[in-house]
């Protein structure tokens, strides 16, 4: 014949139940007239209260089963999610220790209550119902002390990982105003140089026109070419400080290539053949139109051409327009000259930086306006160079950009 009786354990799980408002009335009481438990007088009775029927139900499966090994996980499951959203209402770990100690005592009391009024529940079944409900407390108090931790942690490194990206942005915008100020410094100090023997060689000028008359000839065409020198400098630093200062939204158009190179090599034709150079032009047919910006495709191919005129005594400029790949074309522009020295080549694309000295006219500006423009236009620039020899600069473009780049430095990959 089957036992058909309900244990004593399972009559008090019962009991529990039915009488889980009161002892949630009597727990929130508690909580409240607790001087300790300052985050819960912020909390409403339903956030206060909210994960407690969860905690006493898997209490009462305990103590239905006599074995709280069986309903572990679905009590740790409750216990990590009342931890959890205890931290984020935010409780100190002694706070959540206080609030389910006092939950332990109101269960306790009513364990002893249900004991007076049950004769059939001994001491032995009392004993087993306090070990199995101060098991099951310590359960969910670890567990969710276990929580509060790993969410504390989990905010720590968040909070790390922002403070060290921010440390790095701090570092680099530092490096970047350090840079500025140096480059600015050089810009003031090679302005002022350049004046200086400007006006240096205008006072000579006119004091051979006082001295010597017969010389005036001579001392006009040394005044004149100082202002032509002069005139170059402005000129160049304009149109720098104009390609740095133009925060405009980047303008993007159609651009015919062959018809921007025949002009780019028409115009630039006179000057190479002046100095007794040959210009060696080449288009690669399979180009055709292209969405960039035109004026400043022509700035930067304007500037290639006038460095590698510049830097070249004899022999051949070699210029050139070539697809890249699929998504790609570039500007070629190689020269017999002088080439760049090893140790010039990580400053080449500085203001006011002139690789062959100061022997070679010009303001060192050329490059900084290409390197400037081409992060403008999402350009790569690769160059190659062996001193005394010559100099080969190559810039791939994407054949359509589809909007400007937002990093402070262009990506330069000197070979």
């Amino acid at each position: 014949m089957t036992d058909t009786r309900v244990s004593p354990l399972h009559q008090f799980a019962d009991f529990v139940r039915s009488e889980r408002t009161r002892l949630t009335g009597q727990w929130m009481k508690a909580v409240f007239g607790d001087a300790d438990l300052v985050e819960a007088d912020k909390l409403t009775y339903q956030q206060l209260a909210d994960h407690l029927p969860d905690i006493l139900d898997g209490l009462c499966a305990a103590l239905d089963l006599e074995d709280l090994e069986r309903v572990e996980p679905a009590i740790e499951r409750n216990a990590r999610q009342h931890g959890k959203v205890r931290w984020r209402q935010g409780y100190r770990i002694e706070e959540l220790v206080r609030e389910l100690d006092l939950f332990h005592q109101v269960l306790v009391e009513a364990l002893e209550q249900f004991a007076e009024r049950d004769s059939t529940f001994t001491r032995r079944h009392e004993s087993r119902a306090r070990r199995l409900i101060a098991e099951t407390l310590s359960m969910v108090t670890l567990t969710s002390i276990r929580e509060v931790v790993s969410e504390r942690d989990r905010k720590i490194d968040e909070y790390t990982g922002r403070l060290e990206r921010a440390n790095h942005e701090l570092t680099l915008k530092q490096r970047l105003v350090s840079d500025l100020y140096e480059s600015r410094m050089q810009i003031t100090r090679s302005v002022v140089h350049d004046l200086r023997n400007f006006l240096n060689a205008f006072s000579i000028a006119l004091q051979l026109i006082e001295r010597a008359p017969a010389k005036a000839d001579t001392a006009l065409a040394l005044a004149n070419r100082q202002a032509a020198d002069m005139k170059q400098l402005v000129d160049q630093m304009v149109e720098y400080s104009v390609v740095l200062g133009d925060g405009a939204p980047l303008t993007l158009e159609q651009v015919e290539l062959r018809e921007l190179y025949d002009e780019l090599a028409a115009a630039s034709r006179p000057a190479i053949e002046a100095k007794g150079l040959v210009l060696r032009t080449s288009f690669d047919p399979a180009l055709g139109a292209v969405t960039s910006n035109r004026l400043k495709l022509k700035q930067i191919a304007v500037n290639l051409l006038s460095n590698a005129t510049k830097y070249t005594t004899s022999g051949q400029i070699e210029f050139s327009f070539a697809l890249a790949g699929p998504d790609h074309w570039s500007i070629r522009v190689s020269d017999t000259g002088v080439g760049i020295a090893p140790s010039d080549k990580d400053r080449v694309f500085d203001e006011f930086e002139r690789a062959a000295g100061e022997d070679i006219p010009g303001t060192g500006l050329g490059l900084a306006i290409v390197k400037e423009l081409c992060r403008v236009l999402n350009g790569q620039i690769d160059f190659a160079s062996r001193q005394g020899v010559g100099t080969t600069f190559e810039i791939r473009f994407p054949s359509m950009i589809v909007e400007p780049p937002v990093v402070d430095a262009p990506a330069v990959d000197p070979r």
